[in-house]
Order: structure tokens, then sequence, then C-alpha cells
């Protein structure tokens, strides 16, 4: 005998969408490899190519334009050809840029790759959010939408673990040759090996039934709801649900954005700024440079990359806190206490690197100053973690209006690549200035997103999103 939920959805259906939203969260996890996959190559590309700070800020940062663009164009690929298309087109921008990546022949001919790689990024930064939404029962859609996030995270770990390995096989030096290629060469290949498993799943994977019905495809959509919402639910009542929403909505443009509040509507302005917040706390500085910025302040590289790995396992510690608690306490009192506790680490972190004393190339930190250092580093990411992290993209896939939720979405996502290159960009040069002063800035901005929170964001937790208003 098949048991059942709370919300009425069978343990069976239940297990269902586990599977296919765990698939769905592939792109995640390509998101979370491919973005922190650098992080060990940085050094490697740097001495390779004899490139300076700003030019290493830059091939760095530029995949993040790529994302910008694959977030502003994933709506309307999504809304005209689906969301599993999308994925798949996602999953094949993944695979052929890492092949790119893993064999360029000029600094320039590498950004390039990384730019290609960086709108399969934001494609699927997109589309994660939006079909889980579209699949979950709302009862456990917090719970689901987590899972981009672990993904996510899920694919920084793995990223740091392989970089590790692969270093270790080369007699730990990242320039130093492994089969033909130097080590950082076959850590940004890697990145082919869950491009293809994105690219399989994507086509196991059921379509969304919102899709299904915009589409006129009705029955397969009551077969999806079947499998996801189990035989228990009202499917002639979901399916004229999602009917009855469609009918008063059209498919979404950038012009339907537009409202009083500086030229869009408040929601999307709402969107916009949690998604500049996430990024401007500085959390990618952790993931795309930490390696670097330990051997700044004195660790050897293979001890940096060993950390990294640590600061990546306590950053699914965090996943699996938000995923347990986003449904049970909901998603704005995790933002207040990961806004809380980010800004103390941020300024405790601060304090320590203003004890860095230049030395040749690098500045080195006192005994007490460098654990300091790197206890708050991890109690950032933490924090992070359990809150910003997961939440942000809980609420960019269920907040916004059915009416607009697609163009929203893009817009929002995008906004959050711009937010993430300008900090990624800006860090190299920031940090030869003053470490400490770059994580001031951090802190004066994880004050302002706890105001921004407390006055602003609403609510979003146990509503269907056909309620969204």
């Amino acid at each position: 005998m098949v048991g059942t939920t709370p919300s009425g959805t069978s343990s069976e259906n239940l297990g269902h969408v586990v599977f296919i939203t765990a698939a769905a969260a592939i792109g995640g996890f390509l998101f979370g490899y491919d973005s922190a996959v650098i992080n060990g190559a940085v050094t490697g590309i740097q001495r390779h190519f004899r490139v300076g700070a700003v030019e290493i800020g830059f091939v760095v940062a530029i995949a993040l334009l790529g994302s910008a663009i694959g977030a502003w164009i994933a709506g309307r690929i999504a809304d005209q050809w689906g969301r599993t298309r999308t994925m798949q087109v996602a999953a094949l921008l993944f695979a052929v840029s890492s092949i790119g990546q893993a064999l360029p022949f000029a600094i320039w001919d590498l950004a390039l790759w990384r730019v290609l790689a960086g709108v399969g990024i934001g494609m699927a930064s997109v589309i994660g959010p939006a079909y889980i939404a579209e699949v979950a029962p709302p009862a456990y859609r917090g719970r689901l939408g987590s899972f981009q996030q672990l993904a996510i995270v899920l694919g920084i770990a793995v990223s740091q673990l392989v970089n590790f390995a692969i270093v270790q096989l080369a007699g730990g030096e990242v320039n130093n040759r492994l089969a033909g290629l130097e080590a950082w060469q076959w850590m940004l290949g890697a990145c082919l090996v869950p491009a293809l498993l994105y690219l399989l799943f994507s086509t196991i994977i059921p379509e969304s039934p919102r899709f299904l019905v915009a589409v006129g495809r009705n029955e397969t959509a009551r077969a999806v709801l079947a499998e996801v919402e189990g035989e228990g639910v009202d499917l002639d009542e979901r399916l004229a649900e999602i009917q009855r929403s469609l009918r008063v909505e059209r498919r979404p443009r950038l012009s339907d954005l537009r409202g009083p509040a500086l030229g869009l509507l408040p929601i999307v302005w709402i969107g916009i700024l949690l998604s500049v917040f996430q990024q401007f706390v500085g959390i990618n500085v952790i993931f795309y440079y930490s390696a670097s910025l330990w051997q700044s302040v004195g660790i050897n590289q293979s001890d940096s990359l060993l950390i990294s790995f640590s600061t990546s396992i306590i950053n699914i510690v965090g996943t699996f806190v938000a995923i347990a608690l986003v449904d049970r306490i909901g998603r704005r009192p995790l933002l207040l206490i990961g806004s809380a506790g980010m800004a103390i680490a941020l300024g405790v972190a601060a304090w320590a690197f203003s004890s860095g004393v230049p030395s040749g190339a690098t500045v080195r930190l006192p005994s007490l100053q460098g654990s300091v250092a790197l206890v708050a580093a991890h109690v950032f990411v933490l924090f992070f973690a359990l809150s910003w992290g997961v939440v942000v993209w809980v609420l960019l896939g269920e907040m916004f209006p059915n009416r607009i939720r697609a163009a929203a979405l893009s817009v929002a996502a995008a906004a959050q690549w711009v937010a993430n290159w300008l900090i990624t960009v800006s860090f190299p040069s920031l940090a030869r200035w003053s470490l400490a002063g770059a994580y001031v800035g951090y802190t004066f901005f994880a004050v302002l997103s706890f105001l921004f929170v407390w006055f602003l964001v609403r609510e979003t937790k146990g509503r269907r999103l056909e309620e969204m208003g």
C-alpha cells in the first residue's frame, strides 16, 4: 500500500518528483562546477599566458557576462521551445565550451570559450528554478526548489575536489603536465562529464505541465500532473486552474515589466535587488579566488586547494540546513538570519585582513589573525548557504505573478550575473589595493541586505504560484 504525505501527495509520487527535480538540478551542478573550477586554475592560467591581475580578473569574470546573456534569453526560449529543450541546449553549450576551455591557444581564445560556458550557466540558472517551481507540489516547493542550490554547492565542492586530485596527480603544481596537458587544462575540461549527464537526464524528465497546457497538450499535462501530484488530486480542477491562469495572461514580454518605480514594477525591482545583494556580499570571491587568496596570505598551493574544498563542505552543510528550514520557518526569516550572520563574519574577516604585512608579492598575516580570517570565511559561507544561497533561488522561482514570471526571472537572473561580474572583475585589483577594504565593502552590503529584507521582502511560503500577484 502506498503511503500519503500530509499534503495528499503519495509517497510514490513524491519520490518521482524528487527524481525529476534532482535531474533538472543537474544544471545547477554544472552551474556550480563550471563557476568554481576556475578557482584552482587561476594561478596556472596566469603563469601559462603570463598575464597580470587585471587580465586574469577579466578572464575569470567574462563568463559572467555570458551568463547574463544566457539568463536574459532563457525565459523566451523556454516559453517557445519548452523547459526540457532549453535544458538540452544549455547542456550542449556546456559540453562544447568545456572542450574549448581545455584547449585554448591564447588568452583571448580562453575568454571566448568562457563566454560560451557562461551562456549555458545563465540559461541553467533560469530554467532550473522555473521548471522545479512548476512541477513541485506547493507543500514541498521550497524544499524541492532548494535542490537547485544544493546542486550548485555540490558542483562547487566536486570541482574543488577534482582540482585537488588533478594537482596531486600532476605533482603538486597546476602548471605541471599530465598526459600532455597542463593540470589546469584538465580542470577546465572535466566539466564535459556532468554536461553529458545533464543532456541525458534532460531527455528523460517530463515537460512542465504549465508549458504543456500553454501549447494545447492538455492530456500530456494531465499525465504529468498525475505523476507529480498523485491520482488523489483533482486533476480536472488543477488543469482548469492552470488554464484560467493562462487565459488571463499572454507570453510575457519585457515591456510587461514596466511600472511606476523607476520604469519597472516594484516586484521586479525586489527580484533584481535580491539578486544583486546575493552577489554584493562577496560570496563568489570565496569560490572564484579563495585558492589564490589563501596563497597570497602565505598558504602553499596544495593546502590552499584543500581549504577551498573544506569551504565547499561547509557550503553543503549550510544548504542542507536551509532545505530543512525553508518550508518550516519561511523564506524571510532565513534571509534575515543569514544577513546578520554574514555581516558579523565579514566584519571580523575585514579586521583580520587589516593586520596584513606586505612580503614581496604576498601579504603575511600574524598567526592569530590568519586563523581568525579562516574561521570567519567559513562562518560567512555557512550563513550564506543556509539563507541567501538557497532562498533567493526559491523566491525567484515563485515570487512573480504568472503573467510575468519568465520575463521577470530572466531580468532578475541577468542582474545577478552582472552583479557577480562586477564583484569578480574588481576583486583582484581591490585585493592589491586593500584586502581589508574589500571586505569592509562586502560587510556594508550584508548590512544593507538585512534592511532590504526587513522592509521590502514578502513571505511566499505555502502559496500556490497562481496566487502570486
